[in-house]
C-alpha cells in the first residue's frame, strides 16, 4: 500500500506542476478531497484568522501556488497527498468551475441545459473533468472585476459552483473512490469564457439597501442591512450571502467593523464560527487584492 500512495502522490505532483504551468494555483489534496495539510492552528480556537500570513502550510486554497518550487515543497510536507486541487477566482483564468453532481439523485445535466434554454446561453466548448462518481467538472474562465461566490444547489439541485476561495480537483488526481480524468478531446482546451448570462446567474444580486434600525453604530445602517441580509439565509445560500455581504462591506470601507456583526449573523443562520470567519477572511483577501 505504501508503494501505491508512494506512485499515486509522485503522479498527484507530476500533474499539480503540469497545471501550474498553465497557470493554474494548486494545492495537494488527500484521498478524501480535502487540503491534505491541516491547518497549523487548529488546536488554537482563539486564533485571529490567518490565511498564510504566518509562513506556514496548512491554509488551504491560501497555499495555492503555481510556482514550481513551492508546489514541491507542498507535496514534500503532504507526502500522503493523491491528489491536487486547482484554486478558483485567481489569475489569470479567474476559474469557475460547475460541479454537476450524480449524488443527489437529480439529473444535473438535464439542470443545466433547461437553465440555458430558459436564460438563452450555450455552455462553450470547455474543460471537462469525468469524477470517479460520474459527474463532471465544467471549467470556464470569469471576469478579473466579478466575484463568483461558491453555492451548493443554489443555481438548480445537482449544481455547484466553485468559485472564489474554492477549489477543483484537478484531473489525475486519486481520491478514495477513483480518478479524476479529463473528458477525451478537452485535455488541451483552455477554460472558455463563462456566457455573460450564465455569470449573471452565478454573481450575487445587486446591493439592496434595507432600511432597519442598526445594532451597530459604527457601520450605519447599510452596514446593518448587510448584517440583516446574512441573517435571513437559508440553507443552502447562507454562505453565499456572506461571502456577498463580506465583499459589498470591504468594498465600501466597513469591512473591519462588520467582521464581528456579519459571523454572529452567519452563526445564528447555522454556519460554524471558523467556516463564518474564513469566508470573511476570503472576501477581505479578494475585494483587498482588486482594490490594490
Amino acid at each position: 500500500m505504501a508503494t501505491i500512495d508512494r506512485q499515486a502522490t509522485t503522479l498527484a505532483l507530476a500533474h499539480a506542476l503540469s497545471a501550474a504551468e498553465r497557470g493554474l494555483a494548486v494545492i495537494p489534496l488527500s484521498r478524501t478531497k480535502l487540503p491534505a495539510l491541516r491547518s497549523p492552528h487548529r488546536d488554537d480556537p482563539t486564533a485571529p484568522p490567518c490565511h498564510g500570513e504566518c509562513g506556514r502550510f496548512g491554509h488551504g486554497v491560501y497555499d495555492a501556488s503555481t510556482e514550481p518550487e513551492r508546489i514541491r515543497e507542498l507535496f514534500a510536507a503532504a507526502p500522503w497527498a493523491t491528489g491536487y486541487g486547482i484554486a478558483c477566482g485567481l489569475e489569470p483564468h479567474h476559474l469557475i468551475g460547475i460541479d454537476l453532481d450524480t449524488k443527489s439523485g437529480t439529473d444535473s445535466s438535464a439542470a443545466l441545459r433547461e437553465l440555458a434554454l430558459r436564460h438563452l446561453f450555450t455552455i462553450p466548448e470547455t474543460v471537462v473533468v469525468l469524477t470517479p462518481s460520474g459527474g463532471r467538472h465544467l471549467w470556464l474562465s470569469g471576469p478579473p472585476d466579478v466575484v463568483v461566490p461558491n453555492s451548493a444547489g443554489r443555481l438548480a439541485p445537482g449544481i455547484d459552483i466553485r468559485g472564489a476561495g474554492g477549489y477543483l480537483v484537478g484531473p489525475g488526481s486519486r481520491s478514495a473512490h477513483g480518478v479524476y480524468r479529463t473528458a477525451p478531446g478537452t485535455s488541451h482546451l483552455a477554460p472558455a469564457p463563462c456566457p455573460r448570462a450564465l455569470l449573471r446567474l452565478l454573481t450575487p444580486p445587486p446591493r439592496t439597501h434595507h432600511p432597519t434600525p442598526s445594532s451597530s453604530a459604527s457601520a450605519g445602517g447599510h452596514g446593518q442591512g448587510l448584517v440583516q441580509f446574512v441573517a435571513t439565509a437559508h440553507e443552502g445560500q447562507r454562505n453565499t450571502r456572506l461571502f456577498w455581504a463580506a465583499c459589498r462591506a470591504y468594498e465600501n470601507g466597513i469591512g473591519d467593523e462588520l467582521v464581528e456583526p456579519l459571523v454572529d449573523a452567519a452563526l445564528q443562520v447555522g454556519l460554524s464560527e471558523r467556516e463564518a470567519r474564513s469566508t470573511v477572511g476570503s472576501a477581505r483577501r479578494l475585494v483587498g487584492g482588486r482594490q490594490g
